[in-house]
């Protein structure tokens, strides 16, 4: 058997190097990339975290105690953003990709056999980030339109409504792409925190004792001092830092100098002056604390500023969304989730991707969080859970990959992990005590989910054991029809496959029912590798059994999509010439039945069935010219 490689896929415009990481040959394009789509959701957050602080302390604050709640905030950011998300988990990128899923892959790789409980993790914190999703829109735009009932009270009844036209239409333009609107986010979000600099900025002037809040004393002494609302009172401070995992999941849009760059030069400094302006404000106008952020504006700019932040609060749910999308891409191609209809909205960025079924629940479960909760206030109630248990996630991952990976000192890791990991576990314990109050939302919705991932890998698992058990072993095949032939018919024949020992299903019913075989007949089998994006030396695999037989293995990354036509014609350099117009692709279409005595409880069974049956078609899913397919079908009892 001869065994050769080739490559020929072309790789990105130079929008990485060889490691994978993004090259700063455009940094002030990549700065302000990061800007409108890294930092969306936590730029929109002075709308309402030091608002639901005060209301926390019980409103009406004295001055210690607003210096309490200042330094727990700037703490907050400077420990869990700028510490751990800046200085040590964004150096945690597998081949410049982030996201949980690919610290999940990280963790994995640092062992011989990959543990399940490390995949464990990942399922929970990938599913923790899509319940976090169906939130961050709702919260955002809600916060922002509601600054309406400052410029006019009256309004008021008309906040809910106007929040639902505004997220419907975000959701009904995704199937169009964002390639051209993305265009003005970056600009939009610089000015939005240049203004939220101005601002914070002038009112300081009224009240400058603020900055003693860097003093993280106060915040100690506020904990200490009102110990039966710490719990209550952090819970509504970490909403300061929610956003904070978009750092880690954009690093491969943008890479790590842009975003560290954009975090150390904007976003932190202005959203600390506009933290301590609002603190300056309520210091100044005690009475006036139901809502700062818009409370604080001047009065010819209120309405401008609602213009505005509906406008950030719109791009931040943008980030979120397609975050959604490309964390359940990568979860499909690394065989958690059954395959989803995957639209590509730009011919010039990969990454910008549209999914329809995901979009469709994205937008059910907002719509009845905005229509279920009606502000802004309450939602902060179903807020942080998901977040603080991602962060948790992270953190523990994170550990894994710093003592097994790059092979720190045990000792030097856990001075390192453990009092993040103290504060993550504080906030999260913060958080747990709203889950009467609406904290269950998305723990549900995450809980779902991973029960959904579970039942799928342990679906796959058994069905991959059946079919298996009723194979022939392909090269027993191959070499019985080596010595007696049946008739042969011109032409190619690829028959996919996952079993890459075993013989295809569509084959063994093909050669049963027409008894021939092509002159030419490829085994196909698509691997998806741990790495983010394949090589394109790496990408073609091609063993020739004999003049009749290959095998053909196609990896792609996790990250990439995967298209069965233009990997083939990677084979043309080795040698094999193929013509997709005289090739036909053989797919075994099964049947799923539950059985009583199957592995699984019959309702899982069930469960798994429904899944397997709302894929999307191989054919649409591997690009496969759907005029050379013939499926045929079998029928498994699971």
């Amino acid at each position: 058997m001869t065994q050769t490689t080739s490559s020929g896929v072309t790789p990105g415009a130079g929008a990485t190097d060889q490691a994978g990481h993004a090259v700063p040959s455009n940094l002030p394009i990549l700065i302000l990339g990061a800007l409108g789509v890294v930092f969306g959701d936590i730029g929109t957050s002075p709308l309402y975290a030091f608002r639901e602080a005060l209301h926390a302390a019980g409103g009406a604050p004295s001055e210690r105690e607003v210096l309490g709640l200042l330094s727990l905030i700037v703490w907050a950011l400077t420990i869990v953003v700028t510490v751990k998300y800046v200085i040590f988990v964004l150096r945690a990128d597998n081949k410049g990709e982030g996201g949980t899923l690919s610290l999940m892959t990280l963790a994995t790789n640092a062992f011989t056999k990959r543990p399940a409980w490390v995949i464990g993790l990942g399922i929970v914190g990938g599913s923790l980030f899509l319940g976090d999703a169906i939130i961050t829109p709702a919260i955002s735009v809600l916060s922002a339109v509601e600054g309406l009932e400052v410029v006019e009270p009256r309004l008021t009844p008309w906040v809910v409504p106007m929040t639902v036209v505004i997220l419907f239409g975000l959701f009904m333009v995704q199937r169009f792409g964002t390639q051209r609107v993305s265009t003005v986010f970056g600009p939009v979000m610089a000015a939005w925190f240049v203004i939220l600099g101005v601002i914070g900025l002038f009112h300081i002037v009224d009240a400058p004792q603020v900055l003693l809040a860097l003093n993280p004393g106060y915040g100690i002494e506020f904990l200490y001092g009102h110990a039966h609302l710490a719990i209550v009172v952090l819970g509504a401070v970490f909403l300061a830092v929610t956003g904070a995992e978009a750092l880690y999941v954009d690093l491969g849009h943008f890479g790590r100098r842009p975003i560290i760059l954009a975090w150390l030069a904007l976003v932190f400094p202005a959203l600390l002056l506009n933290y301590f302006g609002q603190g300056a404000f309520v210091l100044s106008h005690p009475a006036e604390v139901s809502n700062p952020f818009f409370q604080m504006q001047p009065e010819w700019a209120l309405l401008p500023m609602v213009g505005i932040a509906t406008l950030a609060t719109v791009i931040a749910s943008q980030a979120v969304i397609s975050g959604a999308y490309s964390l359940v891409r990568q979860a499909m191609h690394l065989n958690l989730l059954p395959r989803l209809e995957v639209r590509h909205t730009s011919e010039e960025v990969a990454g910008q991707i549209f999914m329809p079924q995901v979009n469709f629940l994205l937008l059910i479960c907002v719509l009845l969080l905005v229509v279920g909760f009606r502000s802004s206030s309450a939602l902060s109630a179903a807020y942080g859970i998901a977040v603080t248990g991602e962060m948790l996630v992270t953190a523990v991952l994170l550990f894994i990959v710093m003592w097994r990976l790059w092979k720190w000192n045990l000792v030097v890791a856990m001075a390192v992990i453990v009092p993040l990991l103290v504060i993550d576990i504080g906030f999260f314990a913060a958080n747990l005590a709203k889950f009467p109050q609406g904290g269950w939302v998305p723990a549900v919705v995450a809980a779902t989910i991973a029960s959904l991932m579970v039942i799928w890998i342990v679906g796959r698992r058994r069905l991959a054991e059946k079919t298996r058990r009723d194979e022939v072993p392909l090269e027993f095949l191959v070499e019985n029809l080596s010595k007696k032939r049946p008739t042969t018919v011109p032409g190619t024949a690829v028959f996919l496959t996952s079993d890459i020992e075993g013989a295809p299903t569509a084959l063994l019913h093909s050669l049963k029912h027409y008894k021939v075989l092509h002159e030419h007949n490829v085994i196909l089998t698509i691997m998806t590798s741990d790495r983010p994006r394949v090589a394109d030396e790496d990408k073609i695999r091609i063993d020739a059994y004999n003049d009749l037989f290959y095998r053909v293995v196609v990896t792609f990354g996790y990250i990439e999509t995967p298209n069965i036509p233009k990997a083939l014609a990677l084979a043309r350099k080795l040698g094999w010439k193929f013509d997709i117009m005289s090739t036909s692709f053989f797919l075994s279409r099964r049947s799923l039945k539950p059985s009583p005595k199957g592995g699984m409880p019959l309702w899982l069974d069930r469960v798994f069935i429904a899944l397997a049956r709302n894929a999307t078609d191989a054919t649409e899913y591997f690009h496969i010219p759907t005029g050379r397919v013939v499926e045929i079908g079998t029928q498994v009892m699971i």
